[in-house]
């Protein structure tokens, strides 16, 4: 068993049901628990399949050196890099909203 949080924007209704039943939502769309690790695989089956347009990430405990992972799913700013053999969060630039 390990912690897990789960971080959701803009996923439709359902998604974030399902996800109640397993976490505790602290906070509009953040959710967090302690479950196994095929609960966990589960879980983010659930969000693939029911995120729509909307984005996901989810972090857990873990024995590395930075003590924890985390996946992503959807279209964000942060995306995932690895440096070294670290995980890390890389941005990308905001889109301009004005044509060249």
């Amino acid at each position: 068993m390990a912690m897990i949080m789960i971080v959701t924007e803009n996923v439709p209704p359902r998604l974030r049901g399902r996800l109640a039943i397993w976490l505790l939502q602290v906070r509009a769309g953040v959710y967090i628990g302690e479950v196994s690790k095929r609960v966990r695989e589960m879980l983010w089956e659930q969000c693939e399949h029911f995120c729509e347009d909307g984005n996901v990430v989810m972090g857990w405990a873990t024995n590395t050196e930075s003590g924890f992972d985390f996946q992503t799913l959807g279209e964000n700013r942060r995306v995932p890099v690895e440096l070294d053999g670290l995980r890390l969060v890389s941005f990308l630039p905001a889109e301009s909203t004005q044509d060249p």
